[in-house]
């Protein structure tokens, strides 16, 4: 098809859809039926599991898995963006991450203790998909969007990635519920892997066709250019040292992401193992709700923060929604019953899809004139990864040491602290600079 015009509707449309096809995994498999799931594979007074030749308290297994998982991301972002930018062709690279994510949902249906190693390879092959076609779709958004249009349609994208995620979730939960014992209950859940993986590449096609698929350069791969993206990394780096309102806004990224997105990825852990549920079915019903409800308020978050960051500016509003996120966090220490989970995940639902969408538009927005969106965006995503890399060995080693996750919150509170201080000195006007 013929490339259609940066701004359209159409175009605009086609980009915000792939949210809607991959967050399914991040609401199903990341935040709340694969981790019931992966609770519910323990004894309630056992919960260790050996693997890699060592003995794990389980939820800190899931975490350092995890977090090895950003840490491949990480390294493997730059080479391949490198890549993409050099050949012209990144939406290749966004469907190879995506086909392999959604092949790692479909191989979760055989997750079992006994098949422990095989069993996390497909989980690390789901997270890794999903993250490593981000780093491609997010580095689209200043292609197909005027800086006017950005903060708009990357608020669409994570709304209608809450809408699909729910309609798919709710779909799973009935299948969940339907059964009476606890072992068909999970066959349930093995089913609800595989509908992930069909409708994350399903509805993926739409945006694909859509998708211009770059400007071809008409250069081959070759070993001397494997590397390439370290070296535009670099490249950005000088470039950041000379943009002071873009490197301190990466510094307070980094810092408040990090507490971001490993309470995303340890949440519903959290509410299995520190919460009263009173019994299973209880606890199963419990946190799913709870999720629904997170995602439910995350888009009318989302488009309240887009109107707000419109009225206020960008870092004021990121200053407001990190203040509640670190009252949330000291907040969260305390709780112990079914009615302040639900509190909590109400809250977190407004600030959690908000931050997400304005983050990703602010740094968009604050790039210099280019054309080399990817590398940027790769410097973007490095560091988002990295900083999870963080979060979630701190929050990991803090759980197998103490033996509570609870233990590990209190960290949290102090990285968006950091990440407040961090926001205020990021100049608001380019006249500032």
């Amino acid at each position: 098809m013929s490339e259609i015009k940066k701004g359209s509707k159409k175009l605009l449309n086609a980009w915000a859809f792939y949210d809607w096809a991959n967050s399914v995994y991040t609401l199903t498999i990341a935040s709340s039926i694969f981790p019931i799931f992966y609770s519910a594979l323990f004894l309630s007074e056992i919960k260790k599991v050996t693997a890699f030749g060592y003995e794990f308290k389980s939820t800190a297994l899931i975490t350092f898995v995890t977090a090895f998982t950003f840490l491949v991301v990480a390294v493997l972002s730059p080479i391949l963006s490198g890549i993409a930018d050099y050949v012209g062709n990144k939406k290749t690279f966004m469907k190879f991450f995506c086909y392999v994510g959604s092949a790692g949902c479909i191989g979760l249906y055989w997750f079992s203790l006994e098949r422990i190693h095989l069993s996390l390879l497909f989980y690390f092959m789901g997270l890794i998909g999903y993250w490593g076609s981000l780093v491609f779709y997010n580095s689209y958004l200043p292609d197909i969007a005027f800086e006017e249009q950005q903060d708009k349609v990357s608020a669409k994208g994570f709304s209608l990635g809450y809408v699909g995620s729910v309609l798919l979730l709710i779909a799973n939960l009935a299948m969940v519920m339907s059964q009476e014992n606890g072992v068909d209950k999970l066959q349930m859940m093995r089913y609800s892997f595989i509908t992930v993986g069909i409708w994350w590449a399903l509805f993926s096609q739409y945006t694909f066709y859509v998708l211009p698929k770059g400007v071809s350069k008409g250069h081959r791969v070759t070993r001397s250019i494997l590397f390439n993206g370290f070296r535009e990394l670099k490249g950005v780096w000088k470039q950041l040292k000379q943009d002071l309102r873009l490197k301190r806004y990466l510094y307070a990224f980094f810092v408040f992401s990090m507490a971001v997105q490993t309470i995303m990825l340890v949440a519903v852990y959290f509410g299995e193992e520190e919460i009263a549920w009173g019994n299973d079915e209880a606890k199963t019903t419990g946190l799913i709700v709870s999720i629904l409800v997170i995602q439910i308020l995350a888009v009318f978050g989302a488009f309240l923060t887009s109107r707000a960051s419109a009225k206020f500016g960008n870092i004021s509003t990121l200053i407001v929604i990190n203040f509640i996120w670190m009252s949330l966090c000291f907040y969260g220490f305390f709780i112990e019953t079914p009615t302040q989970f639900y509190i909590t995940a109400s809250l977190v639902g407004f600030v959690m899809g908000g931050i997400q969408s304005l983050a990703r538009s602010t740094y968009s927005k604050f790039l210099p004139e280019t054309t080399d969106t990817t590398s940027y965006f790769s410097f973007y995503d490095v560091a988002e990864k990295i900083g999870i890399v963080i979060g979630m060995l701190i929050y990991g080693f803090i759980d197998q040491i103490t033996g509570s996750m609870r233990n590990s919150i209190l960290f949290l509170f102090v990285f968006f602290l950091i990440g407040i201080v961090l926001l205020f000195r990021v100049p608001r006007l380019k006249t500032e600079l």
